[in-house]
């Protein structure tokens, strides 16, 4: 198996996945993270994201496995000494604005698989930012994941229209899907 400092973003966030996941806890990259992964890397996010999938997991025992794999917590994050990436257990629920995430997707890589936001709802979870905090970098963010994968704009505008942002979806829809 390749070293971690060999590794590339898909690759550690596949590795930390597949090993909380034969642990028994069911984690999800949500976030940045997954706007580089969809952009082939054109937005670099320095941290992964990773939402719990179970309804509660006990903090100590992912402690636990990430020492056992190399990292160490250092405030909220963990960190380990062959990579600038960190790594962040956020609180969930896993969703998108007021709504759930509707798909999860997994990437197979060599040293293990990802479960990973699908590319819609990573647009979901940008344009959350921009909807409600008027933040033009996350906009931009889902521009990319948008050009760069197959998204669902019907379900974009659909969940858009819920968020009661559907006149903020009219005026960017044409660079989601040019």
């Amino acid at each position: 198996m390749k070293s971690i400092a060999q590794m590339s973003r898909l690759e550690l966030a596949s590795y930390i996945s597949s090993t909380l996941l034969a642990n028994g806890i069911d984690v999800v990259l949500s976030g940045g993270s997954c706007v580089s992964i969809y952009s082939e890397n054109k937005y670099v996010s320095m941290d992964l994201d990773f939402i719990n999938n179970d309804v509660f997991v006990n903090r100590k025992k992912i402690i636990q496995i990430m020492k056992g794999i190399g990292f160490f917590e250092k405030n909220r994050y963990f960190k380990h000494p062959d990579t600038e990436l960190l790594v962040e257990f956020p609180p969930g629920p896993l969703g998108v604005g007021e709504e759930p995430v509707k798909q999860i997707d997994e990437i197979k890589t060599e040293v293990g698989t990802l479960r990973i936001i699908s590319p819609t709802d990573c647009v979901k979870d940008r344009l959350t930012w921009y909807y409600h905090d008027q933040d033009l970098q996350c906009l931009e963010q889902a521009i990319l994941v948008a050009l760069n994968n197959e998204i669902d704009l019907k379900e974009v505008k659909r969940w858009s229209k819920s968020e009661g942002k559907l006149k903020e979806f009219e005026l960017i829809k044409s660079r989601l899907h040019p």
